[in-house]
Parts: C-alpha cells; sequence; structure tokens
C-alpha cells in the first residue's frame, strides 16, 4: 500500500529536526564518537512509522540506534514518537540502504534490524530484497565480528529464500522460529506486526550472527538461485 503524501509534512519534520542526520557522510566512522556515552551502534534498515524504532531505543539506553526510511511520511511518524517521548539515542536518516558504506565504516555496527521488508515477489526482482546475497555482504562489511542481524517477516516464502541466502553466505543462525508469538507476544513489535499478531499471522525470525566464515565479496551475492512460489 503506498503511503499518502501529507500536506504538513516539512514543517512536522523541521519540528524534530534534532533526531534527523541529513548528512550522515560526515559521521562515518565517528558515530559514537559524536554521540558519547552510547556502548554501541545499531541499525535499522526500514523503519516505517517507528515504533519498533522507539520501543527499541527506550529499552536500551545505552545503545545508539540510526533508524533508516526511505519514505519521509512515513519516517516523520517515527521521529514524532521519539521526540515526544524525549528518547535521545534515536537519529533518523533518509537514506538507501545500498549505499550504507557511504555512511558507515567497516565493523562501526554491532546489530542490523530487518523487519518485514518488502518481499519483492517476482524472481526478476530478487536483487532488490533486503535479504538478498549482496546485501549480506554489505551488512557483513559493516558489522564487527559477532554482530547480527535480527530478521522477521511474515512472508514464508521470502523467509525460506532468506535462510538459504543466510546459510550460502557463511552466517551462523540462531534463535530461528516460525511462529515467534505462539505462546504470547515476544520482543519489541513493529506497527504491522501488531496488526498480524492480532488477525493471527504467523512471523518467522532468525538472528543471524557474523562469523569468520561469513562472505564480504559482493560479486559472490548470486550464490543461490532459489525463488519464492
Amino acid at each position: 500500500m503506498r503511503m499518502r503524501k501529507k500536506p504538513n509534512l516539512i514543517p512536522r519534520m523541521e519540528r524534530c529536526e534534532a533526531v534527523q542526520i541529513k548528512h550522515p557522510e560526515a559521521l562515518r566512522g565517528k558515530w559514537l564518537e559524536t554521540f558519547p556515552g552510547h556502548t554501541a551502534l545499531h541499525v535499522e534498515i526500514g523503519c516505517g512509522k517507528g515504533r519498533f524504532t522507539a520501543d527499541t531505543a527506550e529499552q536500551n539506553p545505552d545503545v545508539l540506534l540510526a533508524a533508516i526510511e526511505k519514505v519521509p511520511d512515513a519516517m516523520v511518524v517515527g521521529m514524532e514518537r521519539v521526540t515526544d517521548r524525549g528518547l535521545t539515542n534515536v537519529r533518523f536518516l533518509d537514506f538507501d540502504a545500498k549505499n550504507l558504506l557511504e555512511i558507515f565504516a567497516p565493523g562501526e555496527v554491532s546489530r542490523i534490524y530487518i523487519n518485514f521488508p518488502d518481499p519483492w515477489k517476482k524472481a526478476r526482482q530478487k536483487k532488490r530484497r533486503l535479504t538478498w546475497g549482496a546485501f549480506l555482504a554489505l551488512y557483513a562489511q559493516l558489522l564487527l565480528l559477532g554482530g547480527e542481524i535480527w530478521f522477521k517477516s511474515d512472508n514464508d516464502p521470502l523467509f525460506e529464500w532468506s535462510l538459504e541466502q543466510f546459510q550460502a553466505q557463511g552466517w551462523e543462525l540462531r534463535e530461528l522460529t516460525r511462529d515467534l508469538h505462539k505462546n504470547g507476544p515476544v520482543g519489541v513489535m513493529t506497527d504491522y506486526e501488531a496488526k498480524f499478531y492480532a488477525e493471527g499471522v504467523t512471523i518467522n525470525r532468525v538472528v543471524a550472527r557474523k562469523t569468520e566464515d561469513t562472505k564480504c565479496d559482493f560479486s559472490l551475492g548470486t550464490s543461490t538461485d532459489s525463488e519464492p512460489a
């Protein structure tokens, strides 16, 4: 569903400008130095309206969370949530995930969150999926050794395909479940996730850990050819 354009977008974003980074390239390699008092840098790719962002930041005040979103009309809602709660450990970025190395130095990130990304269902669209091998190689460069990707999806074919990608790229898989909330709500939810849970939709989740065997070479990104049905 395409988000409706907000006529008051600019003034709303200006009100929350303290939590937005407009030129993140200047912070490459210096995020924790620029924002002292934090023990780790986490990155959320596709934060949407920021429910997960705000709740995660509130529960982890010692972590600096960089929330990336390409749709300003969604991101502004997250910016307002963070601003209204007075959270100081979140910064929002209007940026494309394929260019992450322009704003984060190798080994600078401890954790990456990918929640309910677009499945890009057609086989010819696989290179757009955020768990495609080339993206995983990019994330591997950003993460320190032992760093993690926390991935959730309600799309079963995408999830199974993503597991193949992770394994082919040498990630260690942990906490794998195909029904995260089977026995009740677990962890922080996104807006979509809360809706899915209320509707009885099952949620897949896995934590992928970077090891010495994890591949960082972009040319290895097409190592698996299977596609969702």
